[in-house]
């Protein structure tokens, strides 16, 4: 990973499954041009992995605090992640 790109690891909280976070997630990760995934927990909360420059994560973290419409998001934790799988595009994991 170069130095101008950030990966992060998130975890949202609340009512998010079932009100399309995934597939808005995924829409505006496209849109900010990050690669990564977005999956449901069996916990009930929606994990996402993304990577890309700072300002594009740091848009996708702010869209996570209120997420779609219909979502009602409680809470949101974030941790960097400097290692993992590579990474392409951005896709919806089951």
């Amino acid at each position: 990973m170069s130095a101008g790109l950030r990966r992060v690891a998130i975890r949202v909280f609340g009512r998010v499954q079932g009100v399309g976070f995934r597939y808005s997630t995924e829409a505006k990760a496209r849109d900010l041009a990050l690669v990564g995934w977005v999956r449901n927990r069996s916990d009930g909360s929606v994990e996402i992995v993304a990577e890309g420059d700072r300002e594009s994560i740091g848009l996708l973290l702010e869209w996570c605090r209120s997420g779609p419409r219909s979502a009602r998001v409680e809470n949101v934790e974030v941790a960097e992640r400097a290692d993992g799988e590579p990474l392409e595009g951005f896709e919806t994991r089951w």
